[in-house]
């Protein structure tokens, strides 16, 4: 029985956290973009013959060789905190929607960033990147144990 409980509580935890990810109302993340091709310094929109469900969200894919290296490894391409916006999560934990092709990869990682109505908040972060990624790592640990 304690295992069984055990589980359960596994479960509800791991859907929290998927539950965490942006993505549009048709469940698509990174706004359709090709998480694979950021790392290739072009970030292109992805196509929905190459996608793939990964957690709560699909993930779109410019190519089957980037669809096939997500898959081999989602944690690599996938980005942080949840595909929500680097500067917003830091400066006070918000679940702020991100402009695609705004973007910045920090040892490996990929962060987003909102970038709309002349206000482009990775300029803001840039300026304070190193303590607004520590109050965002922080603050995303919050968020996703909702």
């Amino acid at each position: 029985m304690k295992i069984s409980m055990l589980y359960v509580l596994l479960l509800l935890n791991m859907l929290t956290v998927q539950a965490q990810v942006l993505k549009n109302t048709k469940g698509i993340a990174i706004e359709g973009y090709d998480a694979v091709s950021y790392f290739q310094n072009k970030p292109i929109e992805g196509l929905a013959k190459f996608s793939v469900k990964f957690k709560s969200a699909t993930y779109l894919f410019h190519t089957e060789a980037n669809k096939n290296l997500f898959i081999s490894n989602p944690s690599k391409y996938l980005p942080m905190y949840g595909g929500y916006c680097a500067y917003a999560m830091g400066f006070d934990g918000s679940l702020v929607e991100i402009d695609p092709e705004t973007y910045k990869i920090i040892d490996g990682k990929l962060y987003l960033f909102h970038n709309a109505y002349f206000n482009n908040t990775k300029t803001k972060w840039d300026k304070e990147e190193k303590s607004l990624k520590q109050k965002a790592d922080k603050n995303w640990k919050l968020v996703a144990s909702r």
